[in-house]
């Protein structure tokens, strides 16, 4: 590690384990861990995005919330996935919520699952250009709109709006443009999102198999983002922010190591050793959970060569668990782990 101080922050799903009937006490279970966060000193909160699953399904509607709950922790979705998204109508609420939480947003997309491609795509719309290429098209969109591009023409007259008038997004939200985030899994997908200059989301799953080790491979995507946003972005005077995920549930109180048992024995016994999993025949790699004792979560971690290239570190809090645990394990690696890693409180 180096001595640079870095950025610390927490990546939620907001699960809800109440029920159907009572996802407005998960929602607030999910707000009050933002506060809490944010009074611990944590640099950045996430939040999952999911589609018919027990999770919030509309990040930005949360955030709006929890930007009027907070005053100072940014506030990220990671991510959200732009093959299922307009990318005209993301522009307009991400503006709105970078708006209303002071330019708080950190925006963090991807393209998707592919393999969820055939349940998805009869639901929001088939598309020609394939998978990849679709998420990139409405990418592509996104971008310009935040840039305050116009993305259509008033024609004969639109609304209150002289004719032949270049029509851009609003509200407009200065300065969300730099503040985009994509999620790749593979060295060409960091390749791209350092050429696109955008910044970098990494997380517990590297989506190839190189024959590297989780952290290996990993490390090298992070390290050909570098080149290439160099390369994109010389002159700009911008610096590229990187971001990674790791699974750290240190045990400092008796009741976490039960809170968290479930989730560490299936998440094991998934994966084999060096994180293949057993039975998925797409090729991927899982990094480890990193539990127990935090001096030994904290040894871990310093060896771990892909954090040694990133701004932030992100702690990945497992769905199962609830309220009570993940606030434990924020208080843990806010007071055990994240010191030893070049981390100190936000002011």
């Amino acid at each position: 590690m180096t001595s640079r101080r870095r950025e610390l922050g927490f990546l939620s799903f907001v699960p809800n384990p109440y029920g159907p009937d009572h996802a407005a006490r998960a929602l607030d279970d999910g707000l009050r861990l933002f506060e809490h966060a944010e009074q611990l000193g944590f640099d950045i909160g996430w939040i999952r995005s999911r589609h018919f699953e027990e999770y919030p399904s509309s990040p930005l509607t949360f955030l709006a919330a929890a930007s009027q709950r907070t005053r100072r922790i940014r506030l990220g979705t990671g991510v959200i996935p732009m093959r299922y998204e307009d990318p005209i109508r993301l522009a307009e609420d991400a503006a709105t919520v970078d708006l209303l939480s002071g330019g708080r947003l950190e925006l963090g997309v991807s393209s998707g699952i592919p393999q969820f491609a055939p349940i998805l795509d009869p639901v929001f719309g088939v598309s020609g250009r394939g998978f990849a290429n679709e998420a990139q098209h409405r990418l592509g969109r996104l971008r310009t709109a935040l840039a305050g591009t116009a993305v259509a023409r008033s024609g004969n007259g639109f609304m209150s709006i002289p004719s032949d008038t270049d029509l851009a997004v609003t509200p407009r939200a200065a300065g969300l443009a730099n503040r985009v985030w994509y999620g790749p899994g593979t060295l060409a997908g960091a390749t791209r999102t350092g050429e696109q200059g955008l910044n970098i989301q990494v997380s517990t799953l590297n989506s190839e198999e190189t024959g590297a080790s989780f952290a290996g491979g990993q490390a090298a995507q992070l390290r050909a983002y570098k080149r290439s946003f160099a390369r994109a972005t010389a002159g700009s005077g911008r610096t590229p922010r990187l971001a990674a995920g790791r699974i750290i549930l240190p045990f400092c109180d008796p009741r976490d190591a039960d809170a968290y048992a479930e989730f560490i024995h299936g998440y094991n016994a998934r994966m084999q050793a060096d994180g293949r999993p057993y039975t998925s025949s797409v090729p991927m790699r899982f990094d480890r959970v990193h539990s127990g004792e935090p001096a030994r979560i904290v040894d871990g971690l310093l060896a771990d060569e892909a954090l040694n290239e990133v701004t932030e570190i992100t702690v990945t809090l497992p769905s199962p668990g609830g309220l009570d645990a993940h606030l434990r394990t924020l208080d843990a690696v806010a007071a055990h782990i994240a010191p030893a890693l070049g981390w100190t409180p936000a002011a």
